[in-house]
Formats: C-alpha cells, structure tokens, sequence
C-alpha cells in the first residue's frame, strides 16, 4: 500500500491503483471498465440487491457484488471472466422473468438501462413458464407517471427520498414476489427534488408524466445551458424538436448541482411556450391589438419625445441575462439619459461594492466542508432545493450542526431554532446568545442569508454590519476558509448589482419610482421583465404611457400601452451570474416565437430609432463592453472569492421578524406561473397545506 492510502490491484489483467475503501465497481469506472449494474449509484447508499455487478475474485468461492466489495492490496478482478459472464446472464434472466415486453410504448425507451443491459447480457429466451406478475400503478402527483409492473426493486427511489430529498415518502412493502414499491398511502409526492428519481430509475417504472408520449429520445436535439429557475444555475440540457422544448433534465456538475435538478427547473418547460407574446401590441380603444414592429417603435418615438428623463422611469424584473441587463441599463441611461432605473424591484438598497454582500462567496461546495451553519432568513428547501439537499448531506454523513434566526419550512433535517426576530443577531453579535457558544467552538462556521428576507429591509445596512461583526469575531472569513454567502433566489439579482442596474446618481430607486407612479408624476415607465411580483400591479399603475417588454402575457403586459415580446433563457444564448457570482454561459436551444426578439437586439434596434444608438451591434461587442462595466464578467466558469472588506452601516436593527421568502415555490417567475405542471404542483402543496393546518387545529 503507497503512503497516500492508494492500493493497487488488477482488474481484466490491467494493473490500477484505487483509494482504500472505493468499491470494486468504482474503482473499474475509474479506469474505463464498466461493470453492468441497476442498484448502484455513486451518491446513494449501497443495498447490493440487484445482483447484476457480480464479478470474479481470484481466491473467492463464488461471484461477488462489485458494488459492496471495497478494493484490497493485490486483488484480482475479472468483470469479463466466463463466470462472471455465466453470473451476470443469470441475473439479467431472473430480471426479466415478470418484465413486460412493451419497449414500444415505453417512455423510457431510448434511455432505459435494462434496455441496454438486455442487449448485452440477455438471452434470446427464457427458462421461466410461469405468468408474470402484474403490479398496480400509483398515483405520485402531475410529475411522474408510474407503471408498477416493470420495477425491478432496485430501490434506488427509495433511497433517494430518504437519504437526498430528505422526505421518505416511497418505500417496499411485502416480501418476494408480493413486494411493492410505492408511497406507503397513496398521495402525490411532496418533494420539490422529487423529479430526480425518473432520472435514477433504470427501467421505465417511473416516468415523466409531462412527457409522456410527447416524443422519442432519438427524434430530439439537445443543447447544454444553464438552469435560471433559481439562483444556483444548475447545469442543465435542454431537448428540443421543432423549434419547441420537450425536456429538460440536469447535467452533472459536481462543483453546483451535483447531478440533481429541482422539480421547478425539470418541468416549468411547458410554461416556455403557454401564454406567450409572440407580436408587439399597441392600446387601441383600451385596448390591445397586435402591430408591426416599426408600429411599435413610431408609438414609443412619440411617448420619448413627450417625456423628460426626470419623468422618464425604469425597473427591470427577474429571469434577464447579464446582456439583457447590460443593454437595458444603457437603453435608460444613456438612449433616454435617466437615472431613475432600478432592478432591485423588492425594494433592497444594496449597491455594487464589496461583492461579499450579495453573493455565495464560499462557494457551493464549501457547504460540503462547514461544521457548523447559521441561517439568517433563509429557507434554502425553497430557496434552492439542491443546495438544500446539500446541506442535508453534511448533516446526515458529518453531523453537521444547523443553526436558524427566521422563518423557514420542513428543511428535511435537524434544526436549532432562536426567536425570529432580528434582534437575535444583535444578541449573537454580543456574545450573549447561546448561539455565540456555538459559533465560538466551530471550526468551519457558516452564514447563509436569505438574500430575499433581509435585503429588502429597511434595516438591512444596520443587519449587514451586525453580521459582518460576527463573522469577524467567530472565524466565519479567515485566510483559509470562506463561510459569508448571501442566498439570492433570481438568477438576475447578482449580474444586476455587479453592472450596477439602479441609480447611479440622484435618479429615483423602486420606492422612488412607485412614489412618483401614485403622485402622477411619471411621463414614460418601462417595464422590463416579468419578474415584479413584490409589486402589486394596481401600484404600477399612474404613469402617462407605459412601455412593457417581456415574454409572457402576464398583469404587466395588459396593464401596458406599448408591449414588445422577448426571449426566455432558451431562446438566447447570453451569460449568467448564479448566486456564488460565478458567470455561466447559457445556449440558445430554440428560436424565439414568431416576431419575438432577443432582448438586446431590441434595445439595440430602439436606441438607432431614437437617434441614441447603443455602441455595439453584436454580441461580441456587447459582452466587452460589459466586461469593461464589471471585469469579473470575463472569468467564464470560475468561482472567484470576493475580498473580505467593510459592508454596512453601524446602528440597532429592529425588532421584526424575517418573513418566510418563498410563499409559493412553484410560482415564482413568469415561466413557472404560465406552466400548467407548475399549476397543478402548487395546488397540491396548497391542499395539503390546508389539510396540516386543518389536522394541528383538531
């Protein structure tokens, strides 16, 4: 054995080394030898119940599982030997024995693994007369379809639910061939990673329901990009077949996501396409009626030509890319030469600075390392399921310690809760709160704050300075190791504050703005983006025209005089800044619908018809432009830490608790609210939150 706890063994005569402990089956993988296998999966626990990983030790009486045997110092391994092979044919035969033949109307068909293990290591007949067994299907909710029969007791969905999602909701009951997967009593499932397990499951029992008998693997094309359902940019690969997204699953990326997906990511797909602006639209009679685009643009000409830029506003709403921000900025600035631009439209004042303040900055691996975490208005199970789920895996292999000051729900694991009220931090930053001694014996502290409950306070510099006080006093940011993150839900909120997209001068911020709306003292107002669900619409109401630019009909678009139809995050290929600050290159998959433009071509196109244009007419020219706004923007794909410097300002916080940031989970941008999946989800969770209050009030 070598110092560095390697052992070296021999698998198909090949010499390789492994750690101590890999097992068998990893270590192969490791060095290009695959061995045929359902059960296993490197991030779930080990059941060997499956059988199919047999493989031939020299010395070993008989076949044994691959994926329960850690490697030992010269051991002999043969996963191609005639009694591996005689052992692996005779568990794939056993297999099939109660397996339906009806590859042909299967959605798994295409990428089923027992498919591809059939084909290798199947027969072309059976030993077995007996009849099939036939099994019930369950009814787990709007996302996943089942069909019972083709199981094969892997049992890697129940793992999943128990050991990842943190919510044991399938499980086996019965023995033998009375055996059973399901939900113990029928009911949709209740997590919101629960999406992961069509992905895990490798026969075709359970399926994606949106999808079903939508299309076949093999009559669609794919495109790598970037998940903009939430902060933490999972990577992601977008399927599509005729100019219309079919699919969406998760790419591993070991450094984000993992290889998970949040069920909000998986299946809004459907609202990409339902209830779209695909025209410009202009009020006619009050009403709105579909134009051309130069219609359109002779419409806004004459409401800019009527406006001051003091009467001039602009906010800019969620799911925007780094260029859409960028060219939207300028168009405010420097085309109609106002200030009065936001796109912090929850009404935070956080500015560009010390990134620190607004972003993940130990990154989200570091959650993998920490001892210890401190949760300041954060509910990351809703915020950001995969981090979650990440956070849940410390706990349950480490014993890491979970600390909460806010309001939060069921996080799937042990939770030491204080009063929610801000003033605990206060406490904690004095040492005189049972959280201090905590804190204090930790090694690798953590903060993680929830970027949407405590930014928008109006206490938020007072509370930023107090948490900046305690990460100095408890170790949280030392030379080795960084563990201040700020939580931020939008995938546009980073990317915002680094181009600086809010006043800059002495222009109105989003108070400001909504101020001037109820005084009538706005000529012209831009909505940008659908994301502005802080603010009810009948406040967006008073200005003289209203210009809306977006993607989906929603309340802003009909409350609009002019309205320009845009691209989602698939119909463009633009860079996104996640929730760590790390920048990330999304790929257009699609095209966009009928008339509708890519966002910058149409501040572009805009600011040439005002007389004003923007200095760039490529994208190319774009991006360095914006480089040169925020240099940061260059590093594609790399976590850059941010310097530990002074934020906040000195002063008592008040004496309020942190509201619950995510009061719908799966309505919480344009596309999930126009998704008919998204729908029927959260009515489900609604119902049986209803059904909980119901039960503790009995």
């Amino acid at each position: 054995m070598t110092e560095n706890n390697q052992v070296t063994l021999t698998i198909n005569g090949k010499e390789v080394q492994a750690e101590k402990g890999t097992p068998i089956i990893e270590a192969a993988r490791q060095n290009g030898i695959e061995i045929p296998h359902f059960c296993y999966h490197k991030r779930l626990s080990v059941p060997a119940n499956c059988r199919m990983c047999l493989v031939e030790i020299k010395g070993a009486p008989k076949p044994t599982p691959s994926c329960y045997t850690p490697v030992m110092q010269d051991m002999e391994v043969h996963t191609d030997s005639p009694v591996a092979k005689k052992a692996q044919k005779g568990v794939m035969e056993l297999l099939l024995i109660n397996h339906p033949l009806d590859c042909p109307i299967c959605d798994q068909g295409g990428m089923c693994d027992l498919q591809d293990m059939a084909v290798g290591y199947g027969s072309d007949r059976s030993h077995y007369q007996e009849e099939k067994r036939a099994v019930e299907d369950k009814n787990l909710g709007p996302l996943i379809r089942t069909v019972m029969t083709r199981c094969i007791h892997c049992t890697r969905c129940i793992r999943f639910a128990t050991e990842v999602a943190g919510v044991p909701e399938m499980g086996a009951t019965g023995r033998g061939e009375n055996m059973k997967v399901g939900t113990y009593v029928e009911k949709a499932l209740e997590s919101e990673l629960s999406g992961n397990m069509i992905d895990l499951c490798p026969v075709g029992a359970l399926c994606s329901k949106p999808y079903s008998f939508t299309a076949r693997p093999w009559e669609l094309e794919h495109t790598d990009s970037i998940d903009t359902m939430d902060g933490l940019g999972s990577a992601v690969r977008v399927y599509h077949r005729g100019g219309k997204v079919m699919r969406i699953d998760p790419i591993e990326n070991n450094e984000i996501n993992e290889e998970w997906l949040s069920d909000a990511g998986r299946f809004s797909y459907d609202g990409l396409g339902r209830n779209r602006l695909t025209t410009p639209m202009l009020r006619k009679n009050g009403k709105l009626s579909e134009c051309g685009w130069p219609q359109a643009f002779e419409a806004i000409k004459e409401a800019v030509s009527k406006a001051k830029p003091a009467t001039t506003m602009g906010l800019a709403g969620e799911q925007l890319s780094a260029e859409d921000l960028f060219s939207f900025n300028a168009f405010m600035k420097q085309t109609l030469k106002t200030d009065n631009v936001d796109a912090r439209h929850d009404g935070s004042t956080v500015t560009a600075g010390p990134r620190a303040k607004y972003v993940f900055g130990g990154g989200v691996q570091s959650v993998d390392k920490a001892d210890l975490v401190l949760l300041v208005g954060s509910d990351p199970r809703l915020e950001a399921p995969v981090l979650n789920a990440r956070i849940r895996k410390n706990v349950m292999n480490n014993g890491l310690k979970v600390l909460s000051v806010g309001a939060h729900s069921d996080l799937t694991y042990p939770v030491e809760t204080a009063e929610n009220t801000a003033q605990v931090i206060e406490q904690i930053a004095a040492g005189e709160h049972k959280f201090s001694k905590l804190l204090e014996k930790a090694e690798r502290p953590m903060i993680i704050v929830g970027a949407k409950a405590t930014l928008a306070r109006k206490d938020a510099p007072q509370l930023f300075h107090k948490l900046h006080h305690i990460a100095d006093a408890y170790g949280v940011v030392t030379k080795a190791w960084y563990g201040f993150n700020v939580l931020n839900v939008s995938s546009t909120r980073v990317a915002a504050l680094d181009l600086e997209v809010y006043p800059e001068q002495k222009g109105k911020d989003t108070d400001g703005i909504l101020t001037a709306l109820k005084g009538g003292k706005v000529d012209l107002l831009v909505l940008y983006g659908e994301g502005n669900t802080h603010i009810p619409v009948a406040d967006l109401e008073g200005a003289k025209t209203t210009i809306f630019i977006g993607t989906h009909k929603s309340a802003y678009a009909h409350l609009a005089d002019i309205v320009l139809p845009s691209a989602t995050y698939t119909e463009k290929s633009a860079l996104w800044v996640n929730t760590e600050g790390r920048v990330q290159e999304g790929k257009k998959a699609v095209n966009p619908p009928m008339q509708a433009k890519e966002d910058w071509k149409i501040f572009r196109a805009l600011s040439g018809e005002l007389g004003k244009a923007l200095p760039f007419d490529s994208q190319q020219q774009l991006r360095a432009l914006m480089i040169k706004k925020a240099p940061v923007l260059e590093q594609v794909g790399e976590l850059v830490t941010p310097t530990w410097e002074k934020f906040g300002v000195a002063g008592k916080v008040k004496n309020e608790a942190f509201e619950l940031p995510i009061q719908q989970f799966y309505k919480t941008n344009a596309i999930m609210r126009a998704s008919q999946v998204m729908d029927e989800s959260q009515e489900l969770a609604e119902a049986r939150k209803a059904a909980q209050q119901t039960k503790k009030a009995s």
